[in-house]
């Protein structure tokens, strides 16, 4: 290539992430773009070319924002595209809400593959030296990286639209862009034989400057990934896909799912057999503070299951902490939860929370299991200091998300107050959550977002999912009692007796572990659609309505009244299983194919 790359973007990446930019490259001299010769004949210059594909790998920290708000989640409060998208009515021409995502859309991931591209056409010129770094070449190890990356935005297109092209040559403006869509199989295959080159030149683990680049178990956690996806429902003969023109774009056209489940299986046992990570306190004690210890999976910088993360630090700092905290700490209240995603949470021994029950109808938010106090923040729940211009509206720091009906002596008539927390309170009520909870999962307590950023850490994976990975594989081949063993090592962390469930049980079991367990991951949004359970997802969404009612002597009860009632519509069409590509891709290639329904 003749012209000239631009990096001024990537620089910046260098200084502001984790990945900190080595002497030699410090030193060089300040300019805002680099020629293609000078950057191919610099190790440090490539390193930040790689850096900038990391900055591009999607995660919710950085805009605050998350998939949650669009599957059974969460809501965005007041947002018109996120209700739009939760209908099903995305099309060819706006995939509603899709855009807060920024990085995950057709032409970005295309644009991240293009640089894996052009690494991969420079490699050889590149003059690495032989210097050995936690057990790996420069060479190795950026090459590694290069595979690693580009697997996992192919994984991106392949769980999104199923088949796409895959293209391995950098494009320039010569190019020839009529490209068919390969098979989801080939991607599959594609995706597959990356990680396992990435596997072989990547090291176990990083140390200095190099924290936070993949490693050898994060290429084989995306191969576990992939590969159970691969083998879910959507992907293999079904309805939805077998009535579509060209159903080998969408998944598999024979019924081989054992060997599917098999390689999934295969896949996520190889990273438990690595021998590397564990379940962060695995082994609660009696008085530990089962809650205390998973929120602290998500506030600590390093712990021993992160196979694969982000960092960053408050002068880079992201934005959840703002966008999800309560509007009574100046907070803008996206990322809500959703009632339909409360009720999920079990009862502290193990069985699920039923409305019907009165003593669970009575007091909702007593005696459930230790992920739903490290997960929500609901009306009563204590939390930080108020800020200095709200301390005296609320002395105990507890989230007010209820309405209190009060008695005027004066004309004998009732009113209502509201709590600081609701879209009626005194402090930025347009902020306000709708469904009557919070977020607390990835929220410091200790920082406030009125002023400062977060620095906690994203996780793209941790070893929670690999056991998950292998617990649903083991099912899905009727290996029960297999699948029961790594169930239950994840409902022991979190404080739950073990389950002896089976069959239809087991898998509802399975699944609504995983929805807790990974809640707020960006990981429901996918299996909602590889599972195929879209209509269960997409039902209407509940809200708390959380009263403080009058006694009979006219004063306001101190226990409130609470009941999830339905507050928004949503419903689903199964075009959205997978997404539209764009019209002006289609109208770039004229080989592409749109997927069914747009």
């Amino acid at each position: 290539m003749k012209n000239k790359l631009k990096l001024l973007l990537l620089t910046t990446f260098c200084v502001l992430t984790l990945f900190s930019c080595k002497k030699d490259f410090l030193d060089t001299p300040s300019q805002e773009e680099f020629t293609d010769e000078m950057v191919w004949s610099d190790p440090a210059l490539v390193e930040t070319f790689l850096n900038e594909i990391y900055f591009r790998l999607y995660e919710p920290l950085t805009d605050g924002r998350g998939t949650a708000n669009i599957v059974d989640e969460g809501h965005y409060r007041g947002n018109s595209a996120s209700t739009q998208f939760n209908n099903s009515l995305s099309t060819q021409d706006n995939l509603y809400a899709w855009g807060y995502q920024r990085f995950l859309v057709w032409n970005e991931l295309y644009k991240s593959i293009r640089y894996c591209n052009i690494y991969f056409s420079k490699v050889d010129e590149i003059p690495f030296t032989n210097e050995v770094t936690d057990g790996k070449t420069d060479a190795d190890r950026m090459t590694g990286e290069a595979h690693f990356l580009r697997a996992f935005l192919y994984h991106y297109l392949l769980s999104l639209y199923g088949g796409v092209p895959l293209i391995t040559e950098p494009f320039d403006l010569g190019s020839d862009f009529a490209q068919a869509r390969n098979s989801y199989a080939d991607g599959i295959a594609f995706v597959v034989a990356e990680c396992d080159k990435a596997a072989a030149l990547l090291p176990d683990i990083h140390s200095g400057s190099n924290l936070g680049r993949a490693t050898r178990g994060a290429a084989l956690a995306l191969k576990s990934r992939a590969l159970l996806y691969a083998a879910s429902d959507l992907h293999s003969p079904n309805p939805v896909t077998s009535s579509f023109a060209e159903p080998a774009l969408l998944g598999y056209t024979d019924n081989n799912r054992t060997e599917r489940w098999q390689k999934a299986k295969d896949a996520a046992k190889a990273v438990i057999d690595l021998d590397l990570y564990q379940l962060h306190k695995a082994e609660p004690a009696a008085g530990d503070s089962v809650a205390q210890h998973i929120t602290e999976i998500f506030l600590t910088n390093n712990t021993e299951e992160d196979i694969f993360v982000k960092f960053f630090t408050q002068v880079m700092g992201q934005r959840w902490g703002l966008y999800s905290s309560p509007n009574g700490y100046y907070g803008w209240g996206v990322n809500a939860p959703i009632a339909n995603f409360v009720d999920a949470f079990q009862m502290a021994d193990g069985t699920p929370f039923d409305w019907n029950n009165p003593a669970h109808a009575e007091n909702p938010y007593a005696n459930r299991e230790p992920r739903f106090y490290a997960t929500l923040l609901y009306n009563g729940a204590s939390w930080r200091e108020r800020p200095t211009d709200a301390k005296g509206l609320d002395p105990d720091n507890k989230i007010q998300t209820g309405v209190y009906k009060r008695w005027n002596a004066s004309n004998n008539s009732e009113y209502e107050t509201y709590g600081i927390d609701t879209r009626n309170g005194p402090i930025e009520n347009w902020n306000g959550s709708y469904t009557g909870y919070y977020c607390r999962k990835y929220i410091d307590p200790a920082i406030n977002v009125q002023y400062l950023s977060q620095s906690v850490t994203w996780r793209f994976f941790r070893y929670t999912e690999i056991l998950l990975n292998y617990a649903e594989a083991c099912l899905e081949l009727g290996q029960e009692e297999e699948a029961r063993t790594y169930i239950n090592r994840i409902r022991k962390r979190a404080g739950l007796p073990a389950t002896s469930a089976s069959g239809t049980a087991l898998r509802a079991l399975y699944r609504n572990e995983r929805r807790i367990e990974l809640a707020f991951e960006e990981h429901r949004f996918f299996d909602v659609r590889r599972w195929m359970i879209g209509p269960e997802a997409y039902s209407p969404a509940y809200q708390a309505r959380v009263i403080y009612p009058l006694a009979a002597n006219n004063t306001t009860s101190s226990v409130p009244t609470i009941t999830h009632v339905k507050f928004e519509d949503r419903s689903w069409n199964d075009k959205s299983y997978f997404f539209p590509i764009f019209r002006d891709e289609l109208n770039k290639n004229n080989l592409l194919i749109q997927n069914p329904g747009y």
